[in-house]
């Protein structure tokens, strides 16, 4: 596919291992600490994933013990919230984190004077250079990469042989007919959560960017105005396969949030799911060695939509604003959750995490990182694309496309709506 590359070296990398904005506010002017080493420092900690909480909390807590002069306190957010409307709130509060995250690109731009300079962390050495190139400006880089993600449609093998379905599949004329024929032998095809708007927005829209004959190229001429986006036929085939998981899901998409839809895919009551390799471990503790595997998201009957989409989605980052004493102990955690062998055994036995560094190797991640790894290998992956949007744009996309679902806007309407979001939002750049 046009415009993997990068992606492609970074996981060629992995496979050698394995197999062998708001304003700027104040500075918080909070007293002077001590550098008395049993004086407790407390770190305040964003994690952006749900799907780890109790693991995060757990190697929180072998941390303070091999470092007993140091408090952490962990804030997880993800899932129903908006993770960045809640940053902003917690900053408004006076109540800004130590560590949190960025995707990049453009969001750390807008996040910069709060951005600290991480580039002679010793962690740096072992990044694969492609996964930091979302967080490099002026030669300097500002956040360390979480992992590495791969995101189709999960599926339940046991529940498609239930059915019958003997060859899997990889169009959407082939996705459609799986669809009948589960729902034929009294199985929901589709587990819907379309409560949150970033599944809508971001995930499944991003598929008819990265579709695109070259991404990169297309955003360019969107942001010139060029090209429109309710002129593209990969758009109306996006929202095809959209109205296949309407027809064959669960009743009430919309006030279906992240947790319900696992739940629904994890209790078999449901045979396909909208996610990524990330859900592994909810789905180990609710239904312990399911027998699971991914399948593309279609949008046509082309060869090209057997892939997976594979990126780095998030990038932990220490707050320039808060104290030296913090900032020193934040990057020390920052170093030893990727360097230490308990560190390094959380990162994958405990989160299953497919990691972005050389020295983790990628074993015993889960049948979804291994799959991601085999599309990989198979040279099925795309790029994510929202990186480079407009700031802004991919949670207008995805309001627009909840409307679109409660029908109250219809296909055409919805075309026009994302042209509209971009214009504004690309205007808010100039």
């Amino acid at each position: 596919m046009k415009g993997t590359l990068p992606l492609r070296m970074v996981l060629a990398a992995i496979l050698s291992l394995s197999l062998s904005a708001c304003e700027p506010v104040k500075k918080e002017t909070a007293s002077k600490e001590t550098e008395n080493p049993k004086q407790k420092i407390t770190l305040d900690i964003r994690n952006p994933k749900v799907e780890i909480s109790t693991q995060f909390e757990q190697m929180a807590a072998v941390y303070e013990k091999e470092h007993p002069n140091v408090d952490i306190r962990i804030h997880t957010v993800g899932g129903a919230a908006d993770d960045l409307t809640d940053l902003k709130a917690q900053i408004a509060a006076g109540d800004s984190p130590d560590i949190f995250t960025n995707t990049g690109y453009e969001n750390a731009l807008l996040w910069k004077n709060y951005l600290e300079d991480l580039s002679d962390q010793p962690w740096v050495q072992h990044a694969y250079q492609d996964a930091l190139k979302p967080m490099t400006f002026n030669h300097k880089i500002y956040g360390m990469p979480l992992n590495l993600e791969g995101y189709g449609f999960i599926y339940n093998k046991d529940l498609f042989k239930k059915a019958g379905i003997e060859t899997l599949p990889k169009t959407l004329t082939e996705l459609t007919a799986a669809a009948e024929q589960l729902q034929k032998a009294g199985i929901t095809p589709f587990a819907t959560g379309y409560y949150e708007e970033w599944k809508l927005g971001v995930h499944l829209l991003n598929i008819a960017f990265a579709q695109q004959e070259d991404p990169n190229a297309f955003i360019k001429s969107l942001n010139d105005g060029t090209k429109k986006i309710h002129h593209n036929q990969t758009f109306k085939d996006t929202m095809k396969l959209l109205d296949v998981t309407l027809k064959y899901g669960n009743d009430n998409p919309l006030t279906t949030d992240y947790n319900m839809e696992v739940n629904l895919f994890a209790e078999g009551k449901a045979a396909m799911i909208q996610q990524g390799n990330w859900v592994q471990p909810m789905i180990d503790q609710l239904s312990p060695n399911m027998n699971i595997g991914f399948l593309p998201l279609p949008i046509s009957d082309e060869k090209k939509n057997d892939a997976l989409v594979v990126n780095v989605p998030n990038y932990w980052v220490v707050n320039k604003q808060t104290t030296p004493e913090k900032k020193k102990e934040a990057k020390k955690f920052l170093n030893w959750m990727v360097s230490s062998e308990q560190g390094k055994r959380f990162m994958t036995e405990e989160f299953k995490f497919i990691p972005a560094f050389k020295n983790i190797k990628a074993a015993n991640l889960g049948p979804l990182a291994t799959e991601t790894i085999t599309y990989y290998k198979a040279g099925k992956t795309l790029d994510s694309n929202w990186f480079n949007f407009p700031v802004g744009v991919r949670e207008e996309f995805g309001l627009a496309m909840q409307l679109y679902v409660g029908k109250q806007l219809n296909r055409q309407q919805l075309l026009h709506e994302f042209q509209k979001s971009w214009d504004k939002a690309k205007s808010n750049m100039e």
